[in-house]
């Protein structure tokens, strides 16, 4: 069987393989690394998926797309991530049934109660893997909207090869969101608070990786959502969550996806590209609405403004995966993706409306919808009342949207987002009442913080980094 190579959406990088894009965000060329072709399961393939534990289901689908890893040692470090001990349940990603056809996938039961972790986990241990096999070392660089950077921080605490340096916008995260992060005090953990948005976050951690010479010297490594390990761990709980609620795979399912960066999305379009049978594959957003008037429209418009919400870890005007799913959509041409993102990288916009491609958008089963502050406090009202089930607010919107494109005969799965508790002001507004925690975590806003308040600068951050990463 030949190795799985790597290219870049922009045409610019030579094919490489999965260990040696792992430890990187951006290609060489500004472009997002993708697989120069998906991975198709026979349906003999899928049959004997179904039945199978998260762990073994996990290197099943993992194996695909990392074959360049022996796979003794993919299956340790798979079966190393995936516990009861580290998820509260050997069910790792529970479904639960709302009704007859109606799901919410449990993915918030990792240490930080999101459903980063389920990937983030699994890259703290293969970056482990692979820095020792290379006995090198990496300087992580991260933005985080809310979620990403605990689960980042928490996969990677105590690892002796890595560093990581975290930026998140200043007072835009809930409380909990803060605590989470800024209260870890281990030596390889810098949290940088940027005043800003998350879009300015972002910017920055791009323009560093694009830094070439930077990016070498100092070893700049990332953990977003861009990378590619990542949304390869997320395409695994899709197969579960499809093998829990269909009796054969004769049957489709839909799923809802609460969306801010593209990343969790994506991996359902992977999914669906691999042969699972899904039908449609919802876009969740909240007031922070591109991808929603993308979906409806053809136009992608980041806005120049980032709206403050109340499910802050959609707070997203330009959606790094979204990349991944045009180059597909505009039938893997990566001259037309270069083209476009020439457009938006310059603080442009594109409409593909205009064009033949955005006609394929029914081809890959995608729908989207949106939410507000509004709608999202009826949604947990409606939930909690109908099913005595307590969501965060981010699932909020994948249910509300979920619930506007259901379709009679066929099983609709909501992806959950969180545990209520980490938006706990929003649940009491809502609910009247406060949501449980673990009790680990019950006086985690008390704690002692540890971070650095900087200008939104990339000049900043670089020194920053070159300050501590001797």
């Amino acid at each position: 069987m030949n190795t799985m190579k790597y290219l870049s959406t922009r045409g610019g990088m030579p094919p490489k393989t999965f260990t040696e894009i792992l430890l990187g965000g951006l290609a060489t060329d500004g472009g997002l690394t993708i697989p120069d072709a998906y991975p198709r399961l026979s349906k003999e393939e899928l049959a004997a998926m179904r039945g199978m534990n998260y762990r073994d289901l996990a290197f099943e689908v993992i194996r695909r797309f990392a074959d360049d890893i022996p796979a003794a040692d993919l299956k340790a470090i798979v079966d190393k991530t995936y516990t009861a001990e580290i998820f509260r349940s050997d069910d790792i990603t529970p479904v639960k049934t709302l009704e007859p056809g109606l799901h919410i996938l449990g993915l918030s039961y990792g240490p930080t109660l999101a459903f980063k972790d389920v990937a983030m986990q699994l890259l703290g241990n293969l970056f482990e893997y692979v820095l020792e096999q290379e006995n090198a070392e990496i300087n992580i660089l991260g933005a985080t909207s809310g979620d990403t950077g605990s689960a980042a921080e928490y996969a990677m605490l105590g690892k002796q090869r890595v560093k990581v340096f975290m930026l998140s916008p200043l007072g835009k995260m809930s409380p909990f969101q803060t605590a989470q992060m800024y209260s870890l005090q281990e030596g390889n953990i810098f949290n940088i608070a940027v005043k800003g948005v998350f879009d300015d976050c972002q910017d920055i951690v791009k323009a560093v990786s694009n830094d070439l010479e930077f990016k070498a010297k100092y070893k700049i490594g990332a953990v977003n959502s861009i990378n590619w390990a990542r949304v390869t761990a997320q395409v695994v709980y899709y197969f579960k969550a499809y093998f829990a609620v269909t009796k054969s795979n004769d049957e489709e399912v839909s799923f809802s996806v609460p969306s801010g960066n593209f990343g969790n999305v994506c991996a359902g379009h992977i999914a669906r590209q691999m042969g699972l049978p899904v039908r449609k594959l919802i876009v969740a957003t909240n007031e922070n609405d591109v991808l929603d008037e993308f979906f409806r429209s053809g136009a992608y418009r980041p806005r120049p403004e980032t709206k403050h919400t109340s499910s802050p870890s959609m707070d997203i005007s330009k959606a790094s995966n979204f990349e991944r799913f045009v180059y597909d959509l505009v039938g893997r041409d990566p001259a037309v993706v270069k083209e476009l993102w020439q457009q938006v990288d310059a603080g442009g916009s594109f409409d593909l409306a205009k064009t033949g491609h955005f006609a394929q958008v029914k081809n890959f089963g995608m729908e989207s919808g949106s939410s507000n502050h509004a709608n999202r406090l009826d949604t947990i009202r409606q939930v909690y009342r109908q099913y005595g089930t307590m969501i965060d607010t981010h699932t909020a919107d994948g249910v509300k949207v979920a619930l506007e494109h259901r379709e009679a005969g066929v099983p609709m799965i909501c992806l959950e987002t969180a545990l209520p508790a980490k938006f706990e002001e929003t649940i009491r507004e809502a609910l009247g009442c406060e949501p449980e925690r673990p009790a680990e975590l019950a006086d985690l806003e008390k704690r002692p913080q540890r971070f650095e308040v900087m200008e939104s600068s990339v000049d900043a951050v670089k020194r920053f980094i070159v300050a501590h990463c001797g």
